[in-house]
């Protein structure tokens, strides 16, 4: 059996904060404001991965007025998702993220984030697609007010034949 999932997600940018995108810091004088690290691209894939699941989102499981995730590192919350598909016994067959917004540049990062996601999803590289686009100055994202992420993501139940 195969299942789908796919996951969207917003910050704003902020002063004296650290830009984490999949759980790597890029050099960019702001970060993301939220009350975990707001690593937009790990909370899209998070949420892509839930729902193919059939359970929810992110903010069901990591409610953002509960003090106990204030300021958490984002890929704890990407390894307790990835439990989750483990004891449901399926695997992911590849994901597709996309990161939006007019800056900073992602392109010498992105093969740095594929490799940190590679390491953590246990995913070969090969089955993980990083695109980085802009809304051409259009809109909150255009103006330079944040980022935004997109993820899809394929999963399979282990021990079944797909092709």
């Amino acid at each position: 059996m195969m299942r789908v999932g796919q996951g969207i997600d917003f910050h704003r940018f902020a002063e004296n904060r650290k830009l984490i995108l999949g759980g790597i810091e890029i050099v960019y004088p702001l970060g993301l404001l939220g009350h975990s690290d707001a690593d937009v691209l790990i909370h899209s894939l998070c949420d892509a991965l839930l729902g193919a699941l059939g359970l929810g989102d992110i903010g069901e499981h990591y409610n953002d007025e509960d003090p106990r995730w204030k300021d958490l590192d984002s890929k704890t919350i990407l390894l307790d998702t990835l439990k989750r598909v483990e004891q449901r016994e399926y695997t992911i067959l590849n994901m597709d993220l996309t990161i939006i917004g007019e800056e900073p540049r992602l392109s010498p990062y992105k093969e740095e984030i594929k490799d940190n996601l590679s390491k953590l999803c246990q995913l070969s590289k090969e089955a993980i697609n990083i695109k980085a686009t802009t809304t051409e100055r259009m809109g909150a994202l255009g103006k330079k007010e944040g980022l935004a992420a997109l993820s899809i993501v394929l999963l399979a139940r282990k021990g079944r034949q797909h092709d």
